[in-house]
């Protein structure tokens, strides 16, 4: 499957997930198909949600990153790993279905690593925004609201993930990615988001 290159708002709902996607891993490496997997998750509610409407939409977003993946090895690591390194391949599935969380880890997470600055703060994620606006007549057309949640959802990934010890971190931790992230990521061919897991091998 490959990455996602259209920018969506579909990330203020979608959000970080890591307890659902650890969930819809261990079926699919317990052998489950899609369908299968879904109707368990639906069934026994697995993700604790209200509405079976929204079981079903967030097994949808964590099944698509679980297939972007391309690699049974991160699927393992999703469903078997430290919670540490599975958050990472998490990021790294949330990077390849939005373009957004692809661009910023890149642009602004990567670049900070490569140049060694870990300072971060809002005008970070601001001025990221911003320039996206600028770019795309997609995201430019976005309401002030979503363009908020979009950002919050950002630094909350990047505490999720541990980046950052807080919402009000101001100092990006240095994340070590395993080698089995590192190997999936250039399988992929995707070597310009190694940056983004503070790697430079």
């Amino acid at each position: 499957m490959n990455r996602c290159d259209d920018y969506k708002g579909s990330l203020t709902r979608e959000q970080f997930l890591f307890y659902e996607i650890r969930v819809a891993a261990k079926l699919v490496n317990e052998g489950c198909t899609k369908q299968e997997a879904t109707e368990r998750i639906i069934s026994d509610n697995l993700f604790q949600f209200p509405t079976e409407k929204m079981i079903a939409s967030i097994a949808g977003t964590c099944f698509n990153r679980i297939e972007v993946l391309n690699s049974e090895a991160l699927v393992r690591e999703l469903a078997e790993a430290t919670a540490e390194d599975a958050k990472l391949v998490n990021l790294y599935a949330m990077m390849r279905t939005n373009k957004i969380v692809w661009d910023f880890m890149i642009t602004v997470i990567g670049e900070k690593y490569r140049t060694q600055d870990l300072s971060f703060n809002q005008s970070d994620l601001n001025l990221f925004m911003m320039r996206l606006q600028e770019q795309n007549d997609d995201v430019a057309s976005w309401s002030d609201s979503t363009i908020g949640k979009i950002k919050q959802v950002l630094r909350k990934s990047l505490v999720e993930a541990g980046y950052l010890d807080s919402i009000k971190s101001t100092d990006l931790n240095a994340v070590l990615a395993n080698y089995e992230l590192i190997d999936g990521i250039k399988a992929n061919a995707d070597f310009e988001a190694l940056s983004a897991f503070n790697y430079f091998g």
